[in-house]
């Protein structure tokens, strides 16, 4: 809001300032009163004097409550809007009141007609260059009119008798000069002082500007700085995993070979830990094999941009056919249904390959004997949709917010399959994401899963 109106947001911190001068200047004009008084006994209409000064501190009092409630106001346009015309009303009144001031102390003889200088560079500060030179037109017409008013008799002028000339407000060439030096004066005060504000607000909105920028910048660095520790944190603890992951099978495969060369083992033993080390060998294979596959999803959020337009239900046709094999020696019932018509999607056909394998692959395999094992394609306005469902063993509720994580396996996937990576479901949710789909799972403990991806389509993106 303060870069919108600059000029109106500074008038809300000065107004107390401006209040505070009025005191000050009830206070000065009191004291000079007394000492007028005290130094030249009945030169000044004390009372009327008095009373003016009393009516200043009045309003001032006004002023003074008004801007306590005008800062609690929680509109800031409001404020912004009130504060304006709140500086406005007060430095007009100040402008009458020096002016009645000066009527009743000796009008154009008075030389504390200066005064109306200052209101010129207060006004000059606190209002708009336009807003100044009008309240430099107030100032001097209200000048002029005191002056022409008792120059013409038609309001009594009060002599200073004994300090000045008691005669020159009769004098129209003097009145004149008066006027149009104290015109001119106003005038140029106003255009010094509004060039010289204006400059310092520019050169102040250029330093916020510059502030501005570097706070966003040092964000933007504090952003990039928390995602750099945050990937160092995943990385560290993807390497952590990864060692503990290949360091069970490497010391297994280890050890068999090792007591086959060492000659611990009878031969009758030999091929059973062979055949063991070959097992384990299996898992590490497919271990790498995983962690390839997950490089690859990596690299997909970067490939994304290259990939070409691919009939979805293609690759699933593909997958089927490898799977089917698998569900039958399981003695599962597999059931794929795929709608007529189905858009493209932008994505490699090998990703989606991946995708398909993991999903049917887990179905299969964590689905007892005599299970189903149903897979639809279809498609809604937006989106290809894909649905991977089984009657399986289904997945804790507990375990559902970080099935997806990577080397996150369930306890009872463990005890039903011990080999395994807990990485494949990492890598279909990197995959359908990077192509700016997305995946997620419904499941019950005891019956089953359901597995829902979707992938824009091609004409979407």
């Amino acid at each position: 809001m303060e870069e919108q109106f600059p000029l109106q947001a500074e008038l809300i911190e000065r107004i107390d300032w401006l209040i505070s001068l009025r005191w000050l200047a009830v206070v000065g004009t009191l004291l000079t009163i007394v000492g007028v008084h005290v130094c030249f006994p009945g030169l000044l209409l004390q009372g009327p004097l008095v009373a003016v000064t009393t009516a200043i501190a009045f309003y001032n009092l006004l002023f003074y409550f008004y801007a306590r409630r005008l800062h609690a106001s929680r509109s800031t346009v409001l404020k912004l809007r009130q504060s304006t015309v709140f500086a406005y009303v007060q430095i007009a009144l100040d402008l009458i009141a020096l002016t009645t001031l000066l009527h009743l102390a000796g009008g154009v003889e008075n030389p504390f007609v200066l005064f109306f200088v200052f209101h010129m560079i207060i006004a000059s500060i606190l209002l708009s260059p336009t807003a100044s030179f009008l309240v430099a037109l107030l100032a001097s017409s209200l000048f002029a009119a005191m002056a022409l008013l008792e120059y013409k008799g038609l309001v009594p002028h009060h002599n200073l008798v004994g300090l000045v000339n008691p005669e020159l407000y009769r004098h129209g060439t003097y009145v004149l000069a008066s006027i149009l030096v104290m015109s001119t004066t106003l005038f140029l005060v106003v255009y010094m002082t509004s060039s010289i504000s204006a400059r310092l607000r520019a050169r102040t909105n250029q330093l916020l500007e510059v502030s501005r920028s570097h706070e966003a910048k040092s964000r933007e660095l504090e952003e990039l700085n928390t995602k750099l520790q945050k990937l160092d944190a995943a990385r560290t603890k993807f390497m952590v995993t990864v060692t503990h992951e290949l360091r069970a099978p490497v010391a297994t495969i280890y050890s068999c070979l090792d007591l086959v060369l060492g000659g611990f083992a009878s031969p009758e033993k030999e091929r059973q830990i062979l055949e063991r080390a070959q097992q384990r060998t299996t898992e590490l294979l497919d271990l790498v094999k995983d962690l390839l596959e997950l490089t690859g999803a990596r690299q997909a959020e970067v490939q994304a941009e290259e990939a070409e337009p691919i009939q979805l239900a293609d690759v699933l046709r593909n997958v089927e056919e490898l799977m089917r094999v698998e569900a039958e020696n399981k003695d599962l019932f597999l059931s794929v249904d795929i709608a007529p018509n189905l858009p493209l999607v932008r994505a490699k056909p090998e990703h989606m390959k991946t995708v398909w394998t993991n999903l049917l692959s887990n179905a299969i395999k964590y689905t007892e004997p005599g299970g189903i094992v149903v897979v639809s394609l279809s498609h809604n306005p937006e989106y290809v949709v894909g649905v991977v469902r089984d009657t399986g063993m289904g997945i804790p509720a507990e375990d559902l917010s970080r099935i997806f994580e990577e080397f996150y396996r369930t306890a009872n996937a463990r005890a039903i399959c011990p080999q395994g990576t807990g990485v494949g479901l990492a890598i279909v949710k990197r995959m359908v994401e990077s192509y700016g789909g997305k995946i997620w799972v419904e499941s019950e403990l005891g019956r089953g899963s359901k597995f829902t991806f979707m992938l824009p389509k091609a004409c979407n993106r």
